[in-house]
Parts: C-alpha cells; sequence; structure tokens
C-alpha cells in the first residue's frame, strides 16, 4: 500500500515540475520527499499483512 502512495506522490511532484505549479507549503520537492519517506516504510516492512497465528 505505501509503494502505491509513494507512485502518486512522484506522479503528483512529476506534475508538479512540469507545469510550474507551486502551492505554499506543497510542491514539488515535498512530494518526492514524501515519496521517499513511502518507499523507505515500504522496504521496512511497514504496513505488511502478516498472519502472526500459528498455522495448523
Amino acid at each position: 500500500m505505501l509503494a502505491i502512495i509513494a507512485a502518486v506522490l512522484f506522479g503528483l511532484a512529476l506534475i508538479f515540475e512540469l507545469a510550474g505549479i507551486s502551492l505554499d507549503i506543497v510542491t514539488g520537492q515535498v512530494l518526492v520527499t514524501a515519496g521517499l519517506l513511502c518507499v523507505a516504510l515500504h522496504l521496512a516492512g511497514v504496513g505488511a499483512r502478516s498472519n502472526w497465528r500459528a498455522r495448523r
């Protein structure tokens, strides 16, 4: 799930950079940083579904 969020953030960052859009706090650099954070969390295993119960 975090990888999908990161892909969306990277896509938005690309659109912001190509169109030259810059809101007050949301810029392309902020979106890239948020995307990298999501990728790092995804690679660390945060948000991964796992079943910790013993299997029969």
